[in-house]
């Protein structure tokens, strides 16, 4: 990771890991169809209408900021993406889930519909539908977006897990999840932890919530 020269227009590509995933296939699945704009990087505290050489100068903290350079973890980058919402738009759409936290047992499955609030007039689900990230997603037998049938989403979603400790993202209107039935993941621990992180795809409102899994078997 690095940090760019912002005196310049500078403009830094890269495939994410997904993007080399598909290229390497070779077999004509990698096709850029889309882009995002994102404003990580951005303090917009910084901006003082009250600084004493004028209007021109209110942003200068903002522009002189340095940028990161692109890194291809697409988890970890563009998290708060640039969105255009109705013209007369109040308040900024937000997620609900029902709960601030998820706690289920071995075994046990639940399932997660989000709403989006203050979002084109109402509350209601994103007809694009949402992404889901789990941190580790060994907790889970099954981890499955359902409700949206793109090709893109169907090549994220998957009802079995691996056995590996890596983060996965799904899309869809809902997330089904079966928490794990394997006692030896949980070793003397009686309950594991990991992070949810649910992103509205049409809105980009963004909620991070934690998700425990509690162990009730010994055998």
């Amino acid at each position: 990771m690095g940090y760019l020269n912002n005196s310049i227009v500078t403009v830094d590509a890269i495939l994410t890991k997904k993007g080399r995933e598909l290229l390497a296939k070779n077999d004509g699945s990698f096709r850029i169809t889309q882009f995002a704009l994102a404003d990580d990087e951005i303090d917009y505290t910084l901006y003082n209408p009250s600084h004493p050489s004028g209007s021109a100068f209110y942003g200068e903290a903002i522009e002189n900021m340095p940028l990161l350079e692109a890194f291809p973890n697409e988890t970890q980058i563009m998290k708060y993406k640039l969105v255009t919402l109705p013209r007369g738009t109040a308040r900024l759409p937000i997620l609900d889930l029902g709960s601030s936290a998820i706690e289920i047992k071995q075994g046990a499955n639940f399932a997660i519909t989000p709403q989006t609030l203050n979002y084109l007039g109402g509350n209601q689900s994103e007809s694009q539908g949402y992404s889901f990230t789990i941190s580790d997603v060994r907790l889970f037998g099954t981890f499955q977006g359902v409700g949206i049938n793109t090709p893109a989403a169907n090549t994220a979603n998957s009802t079995t897990t691996i056995g590996t400790n890596v983060s996965k993202t799904v899309v869809g209107t809902t997330l089904n999840l079966r928490a794990t039935t394997v006692n030896t993941l949980f070793g003397t621990n009686s309950s594991l932890s990991a992070t949810l992180v649910v992103v509205g795809r049409d809105s980009g409102a963004r909620l991070t919530i934690p998700v425990t899994v509690t162990k009730t078997s010994t055998n």
